[in-house]
Formats: C-alpha cells, structure tokens, sequence
C-alpha cells in the first residue's frame, strides 16, 4: 500500500480533524475573550462628580451639513466645564462659516483653522494634533462631525470613566440603523469590532479604539510622541494610538446607553469597500502579539468556513459530523452574543447572525487581506 492510498484511506479523519482543529480555535475566541464582555456589567458614570474638565474635539473637512446637524447635540452636552475644538482642515465650502455662526452662539466652541499653505501632504493626523495642541484641558474626547452622541449625558459618562490611574478610555459607537443588507453588514461589522477590542481591554490585553468615541489624556498623547510612530500611514489616529499606548491597567471602558456615539454608515458598496480598505492599512504596524491574535481568529474562522464545505463536499455521507460541528459554534455565538447584542444596542441584528457571520468573513476579511499593503490616499 502506497503513501496515496493511506492518504486516500485517511482523507476522513484529515479533513474532520482539520475542521475539529479550527473549531477548538474559534471555541477559544467565544469562550474565554467574547464571555468577558457577555459578563460584563453596564455602569454609569453620570454619577461620578464632575470635576473632569473635557476638551472635545473634531476634525472637518468640507463637513457643513453634517456640523449643522451634530454639532448642536455636542455643543449643549450636560456637563458643567468643557470645550469643544473643531478643526477647519482646508476645507473649500461653506464649513468656515458654519462655525463662525456656532460661535457666536457657544462661546466654549474653539475653531482651529488649517490654512492652504499647509495643506501639502498632510492628513488627520495633522489635524487631530492642532487640535490637541489648541486644547486647554489635559482629558480630551474625540469624535467625528458626522457624529451624534445618543444623550446629553455623553460627556458625563466618557469623562467619569477617567477613574484613578486611568489614561484612555474606549467608547463604543454604531452606526444609524436604515434599511437594506448593506446597512446590517456595516452595523454587524462595526459590533464584531467592539465586541473584540472591548473583551480583549476587560482582559487588559488593549488591541485598539474607535475614533468616533475615544478619550484619552493629553499628557499621555505628547508622552508617547503623539503620532510619529505611524505618520506614515494614512489612517490609524485611534487604534495604531491606543495599540502603542495602552496598558494593562490604563484603560477603562464606558457602554453604557448613554455613552454611545452614532454615526452615519456608508449607503453605497463602493464607498464601504473604500473606507474598510483604508482601515486594513492600519493593522500592519499593531504590536506583533495583536497582529497574531488577530489574524488567528480570523484565518481560523474562514478555514472553519471553507473546511465545512470541503467536508461536505468530498463526504456528503458524514454530513452530521460537519452540521454538529457548525450547530455547535453557532449555538455558543447565539448563547454569548445575546447579552452583547442587547449592551450594544443591536439585538435586531441576533437573528441575522448566521448569514452575517459568514459574509462579513468572506467579504470583510477579504476585501482587508487584498488592501491591507496597499497605499491609502483618503483624508478621513
């Protein structure tokens, strides 16, 4: 007997196996990551004195509608001593006078104007800088302008998370929900991003945060050079300065409702593959312990996908080994996912867990693998 009719004779228990591996993997990433946050306790911090000053701050770049529309619900925030800097980035319409108008209605708003001459090859991260530079307090809040804090008492709880010895702290920020698959996708991808940097931060094991709903202090940003470790790269003014900054014991979490930032998702497939290229650009200079964690949860869940089908496929007879590996991943996903679903505000999403689950993978993951070392030219 031949070395190709042992693997001929084997092939069943090569291929189950293989499927058996990667389900051990994906196990792992659902038990003892995703369950730290399933266990979680939502507190608030509005009842933390407020004696945190906040500077807030956004970076616009031809954003006049979107200010006129979120900028308000920043500006009237409940909270007792806090400014709010937003960075005119060159922009050519009517941006300028749309915040001369805020102005002079809120004197705790500060405009910060980027002029023409410095416009050559400059991107956010420029921006954000001149921003926490022109910042009078040492605690900073970071959104976007297409942002719309869920409560007037956003500031409160983002503020009160800056327990002692605490110098970051990680919001959490969904998109509004619309009709359509692609609005689930986006939604669906953005809670799987949170569900994975806020497990691995209550396992002091902080990977990344969302700039749409990231605070940080100011001393900690010109302590660690601010952003000169990854200038180069276009995007990464959240997550690349939280993977280089935090700690085991520097960074608290706020979800509670009232902490939740919502923003416009992308209404076309052209601009959503656009924006997660740009974000793929990121990940290449995470800390290596971050990029192998990462990128094994993610081969490990698309191997568990493609293994199924080549099980099925090569030994239809076996069906009920590969449906009772799937039943059970997904049944331990619906067990944890529902207490995680309802803390991020989109239970609507649970039932739709079997499809998105697959497409974010085999679309998501993908379109990051094929973009991840291309050049990024997007401001934003």
């Amino acid at each position: 007997m031949d070395y190709k009719t042992d693997i001929l004779i084997n092939l069943p228990y090569i291929l189950f196996g293989g499927l058996g591996l990667f389900l051990v993997f994906q196990l792992y990433y659902l038990l003892f990551a995703y369950t730290r946050l399933a266990r979680y306790k939502v507190t608030s911090f509005t009842g933390t004195p407020a004696n945190t000053s906040v500077s807030v701050i956004i970076c616009a770049r031809n954003e006049q509608e979107n200010l006129k529309n979120f900028l308000p619900a920043i500006l009237q925030q409940d909270y007792p001593n806090f400014e709010v800097i937003v960075v005119n980035d060159y922009s050519d319409d009517e941006t300028k006078w749309v915040l001369q108008d805020f102005g002079r209605k809120y004197n705790h708003l500060k405009i910060v104007d980027i002029k023409e001459h410095i416009k050559l090859k400059h991107s956010k991260k420029f921006a954000l800088t001149m921003g926490i530079k022109a910042a009078q307090y040492d605690h900073l809040l970071l959104t976007d302008a297409d942002c719309q804090p869920q409560s007037p008492h956003w500031l409160s709880e983002m503020a009160g998370a800056f327990t002692e010895g605490k110098e970051i702290v990680l919001g959490y920020s969904p998109y509004f929900k619309t009709k359509g698959f692609l609005n689930k996708l986006i939604r669906f991808e953005t809670t799987h991003t949170a569900i994975s940097y806020l497990s691995y931060a209550l396992k002091r094991n902080t990977y990344m945060g969302v700039g749409r709903n990231l605070a940080y202090t100011k001393s900690l940003f010109f302590k660690g050079k601010g952003f000169n470790a990854h200038m180069h790269i276009k995007s990464g003014d959240d997550d690349l300065f939280v993977n280089h900054n935090a700690t085991k014991k520097n960074v608290n979490i706020a979800i509670h409702p009232d902490a939740h930032v919502y923003s416009l998702a992308k209404s076309t497939w052209k601009s959503y593959y656009k924006q997660k290229a740009r974000h793929a650009g990121a990940s290449i200079a995470y800390k290596k312990k971050h990029q192998y964690m990462l990128g094994t949860q993610l081969f490990t869940a698309i191997a568990f996908y493609l293994m199924l089908i080549v099980c099925l496929t090569c030994h239809p007879s076996m069906w009920y080994f590969a449906l009772t590996a799937y039943l059970l991943r997904l049944f331990l996903q619906f067990i944890i996912f529902k207490p995680i679903y309802s803390k991020l505000a989109v239970k609507d999403l649970l039932l739709w867990l079997p499809v998105l689950d697959l497409f974010f993978y085999f679309y998501i993951c993908f379109n990051g693998i094929f973009n991840r070392s291309k050049k990024q030219k997007s401001w934003k």
